[in-house]
């Protein structure tokens, strides 16, 4: 059986001495045993950093559709080089041969 009670989301059950909320225990608030300032901050930290959480994750959301997107206006920007390098080639060719035609005349 476990002697420390079943805890709750905001006071979970601990076996670290140090870690225990003393109001959940009873029969540990009968002896004068001061209460760590460092486990009550290492708590408030804790709840702090979880409801950061969908902060974060919103934000690596956001990173990787700016992500995505810049990688997308690469490849629109590759394929319209792409297109018009071989529209300079083709006026190229056309130049070559009207040149050719002037010169065999």
């Amino acid at each position: 059986m476990n002697t420390l009670g079943t805890g709750t989301i905001d006071h979970p059950v601990t076996r670290d001495p140090q870690k225990q909320d003393l109001t959940m225990n009873p029969s540990l608030t009968d002896t004068p045993v001061p209460v760590n300032v460092d486990a009550i901050e290492s708590r408030q930290n804790r709840n702090h950093a979880m409801q950061l959480i969908p902060e974060a994750l919103a934000r690596a959301h956001m990173h990787e559709r700016l992500r995505e997107a810049e990688s997308e206006r690469r490849a629109h920007r590759l394929a319209a080089a792409r297109r018009m390098q071989r529209r300079a080639e083709r006026a190229s060719l056309r130049a070559r041969r009207a040149l050719a035609m002037a010169v065999m005349q």
